[in-house]
């Protein structure tokens, strides 16, 4: 019975779950700053914002972004250290990845899904290359190399009209990463992470099988003007990145 119970416990400390694999991949190998999202918890007596009886674990009953934000720690503490990412996700496996963007880390353009999924497809039509896609259920987001307020303000300035469903995620803002579940859904990746050019757009894969070097990002320049090219000459007139 000793020698049963002990290589039960050995396959135990074996499995790791999928968040730990992934979130140590962001931060040690790609070295991007990260923490844990609030997650989710059981509400009783009433149904939670994804049907399943959750709902946001921070104390706002009414959170507009159930389980995908910081509450403790805050989203200064994003972090590459390794020893600190493994004791967060040690205490709470199933904690969303939140990613710091700015600074020296990717930052991200969203569009509501539909539209994202129809300018993915017109990009890919063009010819025009992205990067990593992180989708959810309701919004899909495009992940970019760094950039400041400044530069976005002076390409925003360039544009003649820039569609109003579009997101900017940069310096003092977070994004989920797969393979997190918040209130609106699973995340996942749309594209996967690549290192380089020759992996081709359309790659798809996961953050548990990405190599281990940096994964490839555009400039937020040409996606900017590729989503703006994009979103214009819908067949109907309007616009392909309304909902």
């Amino acid at each position: 019975m000793r020698e049963i119970l002990g290589r039960r416990r050995r396959l135990r400390r074996r499995a790791r779950p999928a968040q730990l694999d992934a979130v140590l991949v962001c931060a040690t190998a790609w070295q991007w700053p990260v923490l844990p999202g609030v997650g989710l918890e059981a509400v009783d007596g009433r149904g939670g914002r994804d049907g399943l009886g959750r709902g946001c674990a921070c104390p706002d009953p009414e959170c507009a972004v159930p389980g995908a934000h910081p509450f403790d720690p805050g989203l200064l503490a994003a972090t590459t250290d390794e020893r600190m990412v493994r004791w967060w996700w040690t205490n709470r496996p199933t904690a969303p990845i939140l990613l710091a963007t700015g600074g020296r880390a990717p930052c991200a353009l969203s569009l509501p899904a539909v539209a994202a999924a129809r300018a993915l497809a017109e990009l890919d039509r063009m010819g025009a290359r992205v990067g990593p896609v992180v989708a959810t259920p309701t919004r899909w987001s495009l992940l970019v190399a760094p950039y400041t307020l400044e530069r976005l303000g002076e390409l925003l300035y360039a544009q003649d009209r820039v569609p109003s469903s579009l997101r900017f995620h940069g310096e003092g803002g977070y994004l989920v990463l797969p393979p997190s579940a918040t209130g609106t859904g699973q995340a996942r990746w749309e594209r996967g992470p690549a290192r380089g050019p020759e992996q081709g757009a359309g790659a798809r894969g996961t953050a548990r099988g990405a190599e281990a070097a940096e994964p490839w990002l555009p400039e937020v320049g040409t996606v900017l003007d590729a989503l703006v090219e994009a979103s214009n000459g819908a067949p109907d007139g309007g616009s392909r990145l309304a909902y």
